[in-house]
């Protein structure tokens, strides 16, 4: 298996043999960018700004402290795999033992394996809609195929989509940037929220990072042993933190000038 990308990955959860380790920690930081430039990371700025009373700049603020607390968790988590060489979920009964971890594992099955991958579908499928100008139904359908596609051939081509991909979002989501920073009104946004909003933000934007942290390893564990803990936790958690805190603020900026009610 090695490097290849157009192989489809022969183990499990099982521990990765060493003539199959390759990367470098460099890599993680466009892997783990990519999954958060999407518009479910830009809505929790904007409900910061809507829903729980923040300024921009104290919606900001929270997003900082929140993604941070999760970005730090993620990139602890993260460190483990070159040495583990296993998942994240393998790794947990180490403190929940065999036996304990069947509920997180369990846990996490149903929250990733159906809850993020029906709305990443489904929102996926109505941009491509948008896009073709195709039936919705078709659209999804698509969809769900090349995810299980890209899925069935597993970590190298997954780490490459991704890697690929962040130039791409990254083009797209600064425009947004840009454009969200031009036309904002930041005095729109006057606050009242107190600290109950600032405590809800900081929960949500951390829990957004920290739901990555059950996968932290799964994209570590193929790096040779060898690398730096530090430079594997640090790229990892930067990844997540960059992305987050950015477009949180395109979302609070952007909660600026759109009308709630339109």
């Amino acid at each position: 298996y090695g490097s290849k990308n157009g192989s489809i990955e022969p183990g499990g959860a099982e521990f990765v043999p060493l003539k199959d380790r390759h990367g470098k920690p460099f890599g993680l930081f466009g892997t783990w960018m990519s999954p958060n430039l999407e518009f479910a990371t830009i809505y929790l700025g904007v409900i910061a700004v809507w829903f729980f009373g923040l300024t921009v700049w104290q919606a900001i603020l929270a997003a900082l402290v929140g993604t941070g607390l999760g970005a730090l968790t993620h990139g602890i988590l993260s460190a483990r795999g070159p040495k583990a060489g296993v998942p994240q979920m393998i790794i947990s009964r180490v403190s929940f033992g065999y036996v304990g971890n069947i509920l997180p594992a369990g846990l996490n099955a149903i929250i990733a394996g159906a809850g993020w991958f029906a709305v990443n579908s489904v929102s996926g499928g109505f941009a491509l809609a948008t896009l073709t100008h195709m039936d919705p139904k078709l659209a999804l359908l698509i969809v769900i195929v090349v995810q299980i596609l890209v899925a069935l051939f597993g970590h190298n081509l997954l780490q490459r989509w991704e890697r690929i991909a962040f130039p791409i979002l990254a083009v797209i989501f600064l425009l947004g940037l840009i454009f969200s920073v031009g036309h904002a009104n930041i005095s729109a946004a006057t606050g009242g929220g107190g600290i109950g909003g600032f405590l809800i933000v900081v929960g949500a934007t951390f829990g957004y990072a920290a739901g990555w942290n059950p996968f932290a390893s799964d994209y570590t564990r193929y790096l040779p042993p060898t690398v730096s803990k530090v430079a594997t936790g640090w790229w990892a958690a930067l990844g997540v933190l960059v992305s987050c805190v950015v477009l949180e603020t395109v979302g609070a900026l952007a909660a600026t000038y759109m009308d709630i009610k339109g």
